[in-house]
């Protein structure tokens, strides 16, 4: 198995640390508001990655946070906590609002029929375990403290900007020094944030006798090192992530403790749309429920994510998105059909289907074998454990009436009685359910 590693910038082997419990770190959502259809991208393919690390026969530990603290509007160390801005927005506390938007997030991951992970991990659960981190770095001598919080002084990381081949001099010739004058180098940022006199901020720890609270990337490294070790496997996230958010947290954890974080990194492109990025702030967004308003179901979109690869820029439409929905219909009927008339081919492709996923992922390569190949049932099984679609969902469960159905019409055609035969594929598509003639005989098919 081959992956594409952020921090070498190549293809490379993989080869796990230990094959029982491959450890893998995700990026989860900040939740304060309805994540889009953009949102949900990353998931998708680290879901694929899972699958695809359990085909080959690996066990997997896979740890998934929710930002729900810490957040600040701009992702370095600017602007308002987004729990903050989302409690003013709905007159709600940052509880309540981390509360309904991590639910509904994770009800969101259940649509997409996304590989649930070994834990969830919220943010606001490891306070004390983030003050332990800082307290670590402070006694390193890696910190220094401001009026507004504990910052990591980046100059004592010979390493920071390697990761994500930062040029320091020409961020600090573009840098803003009207923000924090005391900061001693642009790329520093905060580990924790103390509250001033006044200051609205309704989630607040005391830590070094002042109220505050921790950092964003801090959580990340701290949750890790808690759930995970000192080294991972895998490490996920967006393209976004690389500059900011995953170098700081690999500059707080090796710094820490010594130990490299983490062995791969893998990054997966935005989505766009009319050849933008996918942004609450343009307001070009869909959520998954406004899809299934338009009749589309969170597992169309999941078929669109998974017919481009993890590294490649895709722009989103409608009309992609249909041709996606009718694909993933096709694959399902197909399967339906082998399952009633038994095995056509004998041979099997899931060896091709994992060795495409085997190179980096490619789940169009997969794809393509699965539309040029005539796959038996159990390919079709194989498929749907690697890729999470709801292909077979309803197969083998067909209820008794359309059985019962298919029957009467099979038998009224044989007595010529076509005007029966109509009405009872009628029946049939009252209740979604169609049929094709085959030359090994009729089957029903799914409408939706």
């Amino acid at each position: 198995m081959k992956l594409y590693n952020t921090l070498t910038r190549k293809l490379e082997e993989f080869k796990p640390i230990n094959p029982e419990e491959v450890k893998i770190y995700t990026c989860g959502p900040t939740v304060y508001n309805f994540p889009h259809v953009g949102n949900y991208t990353s998931y998708i393919y680290w879901d694929l990655l899972v699958r695809t690390l359990k085909a080959n026969g690996y066990g997997v530990k896979r740890v998934l946070n929710l930002t729900d603290v810490g957040h600040l509007t701009s992702d370095a160390d600017e602007g308002e906590d987004k729990l903050e801005k989302g409690a003013k927005r709905e007159g709600k506390t940052v509880w309540e609002i981390a509360d309904y938007y991590s639910n509904y997030f994770l009800e969101n991951y259940e649509k997409l029929n996304l590989t649930q992970p070994d834990v969830v991990a919220r943010a606001t659960d490891y306070i004390a375990e983030d003050e332990k981190l800082v307290d670590i770095l402070t006694e390193k001598g890696f910190t220094y403290e401001t009026a507004d919080g504990v910052y990591f002084d980046t100059s004592k990381f010979a390493k920071y900007p390697d990761f994500a081949r930062l040029d320091l001099d020409h961020l600090k010739a573009g840098a803003r020094v009207d923000f924090n004058t005391e900061k001693r180098n642009v790329s520093d940022f905060a580990l924790w944030k103390f509250i001033k006199p006044g200051e609205d901020h309704a989630m607040r720890w005391d830590y070094l006798g002042r109220p505050g609270y921790p950092g964003w990337h801090i959580e990340c490294a701290t949750i890790i090192h808690e759930e995970l070790g000192e080294t991972i496997d895998i490490h996920t996230g967006g393209i976004d992530h690389i500059p900011v958010h995953h170098t700081n947290e690999i500059a707080e954890s090796e710094c820490a403790f010594d130990k490299k974080m983490c062995n791969y990194w893998l990054h997966c492109n935005f989505i766009t749309i009319d050849g933008e990025k996918v942004s609450k702030s343009l307001g070009n967004t869909y959520t998954l429920e406004q899809l299934e308003e338009q009749s589309y179901m969170p597992l169309d979109f999941k078929m669109w994510v998974l017919q481009g690869h993890f590294q490649g820029t895709r722009n989103f439409s409608f009309a992609d998105l249909s041709a996606a929905k009718s694909r993933r219909l096709n694959w399902r009927n197909k399967a339906a059909a082998v399952y009633q008339l038994g095995q056509t081919r004998k041979t099997s492709v899931c060896d091709q289907i994992l060795e495409a996923l085997n190179e980096n992922l490619n789940s169009p390569e997969a794809f393509s074998i699965i539309d040029t190949n005539e796959l038996n049932y159990e390919d079709w099984k194989f498929v749907d454990e690697l890729f999470g679609l709801g292909l077979i969902d309803g197969i083998e469960s067909v209820p008794d009436f359309v059985k019962r159905l298919m029957s009467e019409r099979d038998e009224a055609r044989k007595n010529k009685d076509f005007a029966v035969a109509d009405e009872i594929r009628d029946q049939l598509a009252d209740n979604n359910y169609t049929v094709k003639d085959t030359p090994e005989g009729p089957v029903w098919q799914f409408m939706v």
